[in-house]
């Protein structure tokens, strides 16, 4: 469906008056069009790459070269979405163009392997979540790494019925939520 202003009332999730350009770390969750499962499956927790997963991690390794100014932090591929920290070292570039650069990056070598054009992979926006201090930079760290093991009870998994724009809570330890908007 094609975006109709009367229709759909997208707003950002963007905290007003921020500069994503400024260093700090930052959490992302990017989500597949559609959510289809095509980075991958879990078996016993471990992350299973498909083809196209192991496309996503190369480009994610790879933002270093494309954006020197960047550093990576923990990072997950999940079959329909991943999860990850960048670590902006100074203000030369912004946190959406180096998700976007992930994005296209991404998208156009998929398609190339999937031999079509002009189909999107991800969805339109994805989540950030600034991260303020270390209790937080470690409490998300752990969620990434323990997200394969919690994948059958994520309100990601296909089995969960989960409305198109519709809001969820990441839930961190001692029951720290950090709200994730997931309009596509």
């Amino acid at each position: 469906m094609k975006y109709n202003p009367d229709i759909h009332h997208r707003q950002s999730i963007r905290l007003r008056g921020y500069d994503y350009s400024q260093p700090g770390a930052y959490f992302i969750t990017v989500c597949i069009s559609q959510r289809e499962c095509l980075l991958g499956q879990i078996e016993d927790a471990n992350v299973i790459l498909s083809r196209y997963g192991e496309v996503v991690h190369f480009n994610w390794f790879n933002l270093t070269k494309v954006y020197p100014s960047i550093e990576l932090d923990s990072f997950v591929i999940m079959p329909n979405h991943i999860h990850g920290i960048i670590i902006l070292t100074n203000s030369r570039h912004n946190l959406s163009k180096v998700v976007r650069g992930l994005k296209t990056f991404s998208a156009r070598r998929i398609n190339q392997l999937r031999s079509l054009s002009g189909i999107p992979v991800w969805q339109r926006g994805y989540y950030e979540h600034i991260i303020r201090n270390e209790n937080t930079l470690t409490k998300i760290q752990e969620y990434i790494l323990n997200n394969p093991y919690n994948w059958e009870t994520d309100e990601m998994h296909p089995s969960q019925k989960f409305p198109t724009a519709q809001k969820i809570n990441i839930k961190l330890n001692n029951n720290i939520k950090l709200p994730m908007n997931l309009l596509s």
